[in-house]
């Protein structure tokens, strides 16, 4: 099943399937998936076509016990026939705070065992996902115990979307790839399997989204994640909610370097990766995925740090088509690329307009192909310099981005 895709929140949206970034699911969209080497398809699901129980008014632990175990009761009958290529997954993401919560959440695999062991067909036979509590790495290992008596061959599930700041560019982080943020990815991951020798793994969501991170960062911690997982034998679903991965109306992955990384990380094939700043407190950042030259200055020569990672660079060629020249449009050190000055000015001058110029496509020895963006830059405006809050709304500061 490795590596495997999330379809998204499609099945779960509110009202309508695709209310949520997508539009409805159709066959061709698993074969996007299947063709970017995927192999397994994670589906979350709200069941509202599988005549499931109605919603009870009562609140007590009794009641929400009960319409659990029917619930899945009634989903193993309406799917007992389908093959055990199909996998069910107890719970997706269940708050926990406390033991207490961790032990309702150990009650909760209990009784979708049961209901899938009352509901007949292949139920018994078919692997299924069991969860702990909020299913991060942290409490799952503190409060998931597996069930007594277990039938059904079984994995256990948990996600993983750290470091928050970085994942959800939350105050502005967009660096990742120190030793201490891989030694934090390590541990853990490493603590669940730590505490679960024996036990098949997933992390069944995982995702640096294409809009909220800087493609170095995004790549490198990708790279990292899934290595980090292949070494702990730990199976992987990246997690796509609509805007991040495919576009699936127009069949194109937004960002491909992203997926060629993951494939070529879940084989064991080393990516070569470009750097990027990783010291928090620096005072300035850099990016190797890009080429910057601002509106007034004359381009120079671009020297970027690059991770060859044992491989050797074969050829670049820009977004035209046009392969470039060793020596005359760039040069390879054994920790950098440097793109010439003579080749940049095609597309950089000190009048050019703001903007993406080109891309070029770096091909390697061996794993991902990668990009270098060119951009020409000038500072962002502000339409005011003031703004007022509003309580409960949103702050919103209108700002004109230049490059």
């Amino acid at each position: 099943m490795n590596p495997g895709w999330n379809l998204g929140n499609t099945l779960d949206a509110i009202p309508n399937e695709g209310s949520w970034n997508n539009p409805p699911v159709v066959e061709r969209t698993f074969d996007d998936v299947k063709a970017a080497g995927f192999k397994s398809v994670r589906i979350p699901d709200s069941w509202n076509w599988a005549d499931v129980t109605k919603a009870s008014t009562d609140a007590d632990l009794k009641t929400l016990n009960d319409k659990f175990y029917n619930l899945w009761l009634q989903i193993g009958r309406k799917l007992a026939c389908k093959s055990n290529l199909v996998s069910f997954e107890s719970i997706n993401e269940p708050p926990a705070t406390t033991a207490e919560h961790g032990a309702r959440i150990n009650t909760l695999n209990e009784l979708f065992l049961k209901a899938l062991s009352d509901s007949g067909g292949y139920n018994t036979r078919r692997v299924v996902n069991l969860v702990g509590g909020g299913m991060d790495a942290a409490k799952t290992t503190q409060w998931f115990k597996p069930p007594a008596v277990i039938k059904n061959p079984w994995a256990l599930q948990y996600h993983v979307y750290s470091p928050y700041d970085f994942i959800f560019s939350a105050w502005g982080k967009t660096i990742w790839g120190s030793d201490a943020d891989k030694a934090a990815m390590a541990t853990e991951l490493g603590i669940v399997r730590g505490n679960y020798t024996d036990v098949p793994l997933i992390i069944g969501e995982f995702d640096a989204s294409p809009l909220n991170t800087e493609p170095a960062g995004r790549w490198k911690w990708t790279d990292h994640l899934v290595r980090t997982a292949a070494g702990l034998n730990t199976a992987i679903v990246i997690w796509d909610n609509g805007l991040d991965h495919l576009d699936r109306d127009a069949r194109v992955w937004r960002d491909p370097t992203s997926i060629s990384i993951l494939n070529n990380a879940a084989k064991g094939i080393k990516n070569s990766l470009p750097d990027s700043t990783v010291d928090a407190s620096a005072t300035t950042q850099s990016s190797s995925a890009y080429v910057f030259n601002k509106v007034g200055s004359t381009p120079a020569d671009q020297t970027l740090p690059w991770l060859f990672n044992g491989n050797t660079l074969k050829t670049i060629k820009s977004s035209s088509g046009v392969t470039l020249a060793v020596d005359k449009d760039y040069t390879v050190s054994s920790s950098a690329v440097t793109i010439k000055a003579s080749f940049l000015a095609q597309y950089l001058t000190p009048t050019a307009a703001p903007g993406n110029k080109a891309n070029l496509t770096l091909t390697f020895s061996a794993g991902a192909t990668s990009q270098i963006e060119i951009v020409q830059w000038d500072v962002p405006t502000l339409a005011s310099t003031s703004s007022k809050a509003v309580a409960g709304a949103d702050l919103n500061i209108p700002i004109t981005y230049k490059g």
